[in-house]
């Protein structure tokens, strides 16, 4: 509003210093200090639009910022299991493109909105003091132009939210085929591949194409009508001031008030042309905020456990509880059908439990149940006395994630404070020391992505030392040693030892009889009951 009010007075005089040179002769010389006011109103006008610029990027920055924040947390809430049915590339499609999206709205868009009803009513009535019949003439033009807007509004948000899911889709579709790379170059299946990411593309693009003619469209409306109205205006100012019209108020028009009225005709339709150019903004956030509203209700939809969706702090444990207490715990997967029955568990701090049985039979199942990932249908769980989320606990599945960088970016991935000390000893202890002391860099040595550079059990390994620089009393492993050599699941095993000597409590979901040599405790289930306790 400030620019407004600054873009009013500068078009007040200019008309004024025109009328002043024009009609009453006034020397260019007597007129320095209203030419000094027209300079401050352009001032004015252009720190209106800075700060506007300014205000605008800053409130969409904190927004981002807190959807940002908000969508980790569902994802936190919803867990491995909750996510599993979503590629990582729509994932970061989501936090990324997806959430950027409404920076449009927030910068722009919404300001603009308010600026669109009213800056017009301000100039609308100061033309109306002027002279009434030009003010009508572009009051009566003014309604079209939103109603057209929203006309084409309808088609944009459709065509915007077909242009958000074509994207996810072609991210995951490219992500997956680059990871499958060296498996496609062998089944001979490359140039099949390239055409299915080529057909996606494709349709991306004619999306993208699409919604850009429909922004286009929309501004074309705005054009033709404000164009229209500015040409009324213009003829009848001009045909007043030379006496052809004399109806209403066109016989008392003079060249201040006609010029003044026809430079505040295009700023009277200038908000409404940035609202239309920021209108693919808010059909792009619309449908960007479809999505990540989705993905929230899926959370609030769950039947979340305590301490996941109000992100409590992580408590230790109450003073001479089990580490683990389950009691009558079942579980139910849509389409599966019941996976867990009647659960019954207890393990006391320090021990080591052994779940095994065939594949399908509820292992990784009970896993996730103890971890917080889901909740149960029936049943109690308790670790150290709390509720699973309540409770810092450390995972390992059967790939442990480990990142491209250094063995010392993979060991602070999850203990960030740990000095080089603690990071040696945790090495020692599940017996990489003398593999470290060959590297070239020691902890600076780089390793591949998923720990290439390593053997199996040797990046198993490196996760169990993150396991144990994590702090974590509660340890929850599945299949620690699959696919592996049975040196290599030797080292694995001794390590997890290293870990139960150190009075960590452990729960190893597993099928391989070479485990239970560390079972204080052994579960087995048979398609999701006790069998064997």
């Amino acid at each position: 509003m400030l620019s407004a009010l600054g873009v009013i007075c500068q078009m007040g005089l200019i008309a004024w210093l025109v009328h002043q040179v024009a009609v009453l002769g006034e020397p260019v010389t007597a007129l320095l200090w209203p030419a000094l006011a027209l300079a401050g109103a352009m001032f004015l006008r252009v720190t209106g639009q800075a700060l506007q610029e300014h205000c605008g990027n800053s409130a969409s920055a904190l927004v981002r910022q807190n959807a940002r924040r908000r969508l980790v947390q569902t994802w936190a809430s919803l867990g491995p299991v909750g996510l599993s049915g979503r590629s990582s590339a729509t994932l970061a499609n989501q936090f990324v493109e997806q959430v950027e999206a409404l920076d449009g709205y927030y910068a722009r868009y919404l300001p603009q909105a308010t600026l669109a009803v009213l800056v017009p009513l301000l100039i609308g009535l100061i033309a109306w003091q002027l002279d009434w019949l030009a003010a009508l003439f572009l009051l009566l033009a003014a309604p079209l132009i939103p109603l057209f807007m929203a006309l084409v509004g309808m088609g944009a948000e459709r065509t915007s939210q077909q242009h958000v899911l074509e994207a996810g889709r072609l991210a995951g579709q490219f992500l997956d085929r680059v990871r499958s790379l060296t498996t496609l170059q062998l089944f001979g299946q490359v140039s099949a591949t390239v055409a299915t990411v080529h057909s996606a593309a494709q349709r991306y693009r004619d999306v993208t194409l699409k919604t850009l003619r429909i922004a286009f469209l929309s501004s074309a409306v705005l054009e033709f009508f404000a164009s229209v109205a500015i040409a009324v205006v213009a003829m009848y100012v001009g045909f007043g001031l030379l006496g052809y019209i004399e109806y209403g108020p066109s016989d008392e028009l003079t060249l201040f008030s006609g010029l003044f009225v026809l430079l505040l005709a295009p700023e009277f339709f200038q908000p409404l042309r940035s609202l239309a150019q920021h209108y693919h903004d808010r059909a792009a956030a619309l449908a960007a905020a479809d999505s990540l509203a989705a993905l929230e209700a899926e959370r609030r939809g769950e039947d979340l456990p305590p301490g996941r969706a109000d992100r409590q702090p992580l408590t230790g444990q109450v003073a001479n509880a089990p580490a683990v207490e389950v009691s009558n715990l079942s579980l139910s997967y849509p389409g599966r059908g019941r996976v867990l029955s009647e659960i019954q568990l207890r393990l006391d701090p320090g021990q080591v439990l052994v779940i095994t049985g065939p594949s399908g039979s509820g292992k990784s199942s009970l896993l996730h149940c103890l971890a917080g990932f889901v909740r149960p249908d029936t049943g109690h769980i308790r670790l150290a006395g709390r509720a699973p989320g309540e409770v810092a606990v450390g995972w390992m599945g059967q790939r442990p994630l480990l990142i491209q960088g250094s063995w010392r970016d993979n060991l602070t991935f999850t203990a960030p404070g740990a000095s080089v000390v603690d990071m040696l000893d945790a090495l020692d202890r599940v017996g990489l020391g003398r593999l470290l002391a060959a590297q070239p860099h020691g902890l600076d040595t780089p390793l591949g992505e998923g720990g290439r550079g390593l053997s199996g059990g040797q990046a198993q390994r490196l996760a169990l030392a993150r396991l144990w620089l994590s702090g974590a009393q509660l340890l929850l492993l599945d299949e620690p040693t699959a696919s592996l050599d049975a040196e290599s699941e030797a080292e694995v095993i001794k390590a997890l030892a290293a870990l139960a000597s150190a009075g960590r409590t452990l729960v190893i979901a597993t099928h391989l009889p070479a485990v239970l040599t560390l079972a204080d405790q052994q579960l087995r289930l048979c398609q999701g009951a006790v069998v064997d306790a």
